[in-house]
């Protein structure tokens, strides 16, 4: 993605209940989509009972806008994908949202998903403004999602191809130098040596290497090298006595 003026945003048709629109809420926030667009709905807005729903999801709510018509709501995108089960007599592409969220990557312009109420799904004119349809792979037998896991499936495969990934703690860390691998590697043959690890001696080195490729091939930060040092060091001191 290009930025934040392409960053999809996610519309809800005339949903019902603010406990849904909370869920949704939460499941866009989950992975970096912070823009939603509300049409028509049914219980006016801001509704109360949104907020608890959202679990913490609050920037997504207060800065949600409210539109009259679906048309009014995806009037600046250049890209709408209407999410239903059923193409309703409406001739367009069927995309999955892996699909659909590989070709919003590729693109330039706005792009924006369409989630139709919760009892009845989107209507055939909401469809009618969409250029591509998007249906999950799920069960035929039983093609019941409710809003929010809709959301959260289209939420996901997006946050894979946008640049929206916020990183852990974890992977905020560099990887560790090479000199703390190294230290992990010594300490790994030392104790390993007394044991016959190295044996026969003609695979000593052979068996070195691989252990090498083992330590290294992960990418340790130095947090995880210092606490693989500790769980040595603790199997290296005598057994505690335990009463």
């Amino acid at each position: 993605m290009s930025g934040l003026s392409n960053t999809p945003v996610i519309v809800l048709v005339r949903p019902q209940l603010g406990e849904n629109i909370g869920k949704a809420a939460r499941a866009m926030l989950n992975f970096g989509f912070a823009e939603m667009r509300l049409v028509a709905p049914r219980d006016g807005w801001p509704n109360p009972s949104a907020g608890p729903s959202a679990s913490g999801a609050d920037i997504v709510l207060e800065n949600a806008r409210v539109f009259d018509t679906t048309a009014e709501a995806v009037a600046d995108c250049a890209h709408v994908y209407a999410t239903t089960v059923r193409k309703r007599g409406v001739t367009k592409p069927v995309l999955t949202p892996e699909r659909a969220a590989r070709e919003v990557g590729q693109q330039e312009g706005k792009s924006a998903f369409l989630f139709g109420p919760e009892r009845s799904g989107l209507e055939t004119d909401d469809v009618a403004l969409a250029r591509t349809i998007v249906t999950a792979p799920i069960n035929p037998e039983f093609g019941s999602l409710n809003l929010a896991q809709a959301v959260i499936l289209v939420a996901y495969e997006l946050s894979k191809t946008a640049d929206l990934h916020i990183p852990t703690e974890e992977e905020l860390l560099p990887p560790a130098p090479q000199e703390e691998l190294e230290g992990l590697i010594t300490h790994l043959e030392t104790m390993l040596k007394p044991k016959g690890y190295f044996f026969p001696k003609d695979r000593a080195e052979a068996t070195r290497r691989t252990l090498r490729g083992v330590i290294t091939k992960p990418g340790w930060n130095h947090l995880e090298v210092r606490t693989l040092r500790g769980v040595l060091s603790a199997l290296e001191k005598p057994p505690r006595k335990v009463d």
